[in-house]
C-alpha cells in the first residue's frame, strides 16, 4: 500500500502511516500537503496522511482549506504522541548550542523549553528534515526538534528528551482517499457547510444534531476566502453518514446552510 505523506523519513507523518496501515505500508515523502491530495486525486497512489490538530497547537489550518478544494474523502483517522526530542550532531555539546531548527509546530510545543535557553528558532518544512538538514549541511552549533526515530536514522545525538510544554502531546491525522469506510458501529462522521447570513441559522443548524442525541466532537471555523467575515464551519460528529439519524441530521441542516459537503465517515479512534 503505497501512501503520501508530508516530510522526511522518520516524520511524524511517517509513523501516523505505518501505525494506521501496518508494517507492510509504503510511505512516500511529499514536500507540501497539497502534493498529498494531488496525488490521491491524480490516483498516484491510492491514499495519503495529512495533520489536522494537535492537542496543544490547535489545528492546521492550510489542511481545512485543502479539503474544501479537493473532491476527496476522510476514510480515517491517526492519533501519535509526539515526543519530542533535541537533536545534534555526535560531536556538539548543549552548552555550544546557538540555533534551534524544526517545524513552526513543534517549536511552538516546545515553547517553554526554548524561551529557557534563549535561543534562535528558524523554522524548518518538517521535523525529520529539520535533522536531515543539521546534518547534511555540518551545522555544529545547530540542533533540531524531532522523533527518537530520525535520530536514529540520521545517525544524530539526543541531547535531552521529553522537551515538549506538556507531555500529553498529540497529533490527530486524516487519511484521504476516493470512497469513506463502511459503517462499523462506532464511527466519526466529517462535514463542511456554511450558514446561511441570517440570525439563529448556525443555533438551528446544529440543534438538529441535538435533537437526534448526536454528539459533536468538533467544530471549526475558517474564511470562505470568498466574503469577508462570512465563514465555512468544520463539523465531526459521532456516528456515520448512513445511520439514519445521521441522514435525517444532514438534509436537515441544508434548510440553514449555503452548501453542504460531507468529507466522509470512518471508524472513530479518538
Amino acid at each position: 500500500m503505497k501512501v503520501t505523506y508530508q516530510g522526511e523519513t522518520g516524520a511524524y507523518s511517517e509513523m501516523a502511516v505505518y501505525k494506521f496501515f501496518g508494517p507492510k505500508a509504503q510511505p512516500l515523502p511529499c514536500k507540501d500537503f497539497r502534493s498529498i491530495f494531488e496525488s490521491v486525486k491524480t490516483n498516484t497512489v491510492p491514499h495519503g496522511v495529512v495533520p489536522i490538530e494537535n492537542s496543544i497547537e490547535g489545528s492546521i489550518n492550510q489542511n481545512y482549506d485543502l479539503f474544501l478544494t479537493y473532491d476527496l474523502k476522510v476514510c480515517g483517522e491517526i492519533a501519535v504522541k509526539l515526543a519530542h526530542v533535541l537533536i545534534t550532531k555526535p560531536n556538539t555539546q548543549l552548552e555550544n548550542i546557538k540555533t534551534i531548527y524544526s517545524h513552526p509546530q513543534a517549536l511552538a510545543q516546545c515553547r517553554l523549553y526554548l524561551e529557557k535557553h534563549n535561543w534562535e528558532t528558524i523554522p524548518a518544512y518538517d521535523t525529520a528534515g529539520a535533522v536531515k538538514l543539521i546534518k547534511e549541511q555540518n551545522l555544529p552549533n545547530a540542533a533540531a526538534i524531532a522523533s527518537e526515530k530520525a535520530a536514529d536514522l540520521y545517525g544524530m545525538k539526543i541531547i535531552a528528551r521529553d522537551i515538549a510544554d506538556n507531555p500529553s502531546n498529540y497529533t490527530r491525522f486524516l487519511v484521504l482517499g476516493t470512497q469513506d469506510a463502511e459503517p462499523t458501529g462506532d464511527d466519526k462522521t466529517s462535514i463542511i457547510f456554511s450558514a446561511k447570513h441570517a440570525p439563529g441559522t448556525l443555533y438551528h443548524a446544529l440543534g438538529e444534531f441535538a435533537t437526534r442525541n448526536i454528539n459533536l466532537t468538533r467544530i471549526e471555523s475558517r474564511p470562505t476566502k470568498t466574503t469577508a467575515w462570512q465563514y465555512n464551519f468544520y463539523l465531526d460528529f459521532e456516528g456515520h453518514r448512513t445511520e439514519k439519524r445521521c441522514t435525517e441530521a444532514l438534509t436537515a441542516i441544508e434548510t440553514y446552510a449555503t452548501f453542504v459537503k460531507i468529507l466522509g465517515s470512518y471508524p472513530r479512534v479518538i
